[in-house]
């Protein structure tokens, strides 16, 4: 909280008391901690364009509940694009991606086509 009132310019109290409203609030819904995935292992990152065979409500449900089973997606986002979701994946390397690719993101339901693109590097994370 020192370290937060400090860079909004305002003392602790306040700060807390603000913080603690927001939280009741439901305008900050959870607090975690940001994994180095190079330093653990996981330095290779791919975004995954997923095009669904039906998008009816019952297939979308279906869809999340699997990708939420797939420790390797990091993030999944329903998109208003050409294609239906987006899926930040990271893996080992390359032929772990393949395999995570072919046997976990091809086999999740209602998938009809895929588009991979690595990250070369992250310039802001």
């Amino acid at each position: 909280m020192a370290e937060l009132s400090q860079g909004v310019g305002f003392s602790k109290t306040p700060v807390q008391a603000r913080v603690r409203r927001l939280e009741r609030d439901g305008f900050i819904r959870d607090y975690g901690a940001l994994i180095d995935g190079e330093r653990m292992g996981d330095a290779h990152l791919a975004f995954v364009h997923v095009k669904l065979s039906d998008t009816r409500l019952a297939a979308l449900d279906t869809f999340n509940r699997a990708v939420l089973a797939a420790h390797e997606i990091e993030q999944c986002h329903m998109m208003a694009a050409s294609f239906d979701y987006l899926l930040k994946v990271r893996t080992r390397d390359i032929g772990a991606y393949r395999k995570v690719l072919g046997e976990k993101i091809s086999a999740l339901p209602h998938v009809a086509q895929t588009s991979t693109f690595v990250a070369m590097e992250t310039v802001k994370g």
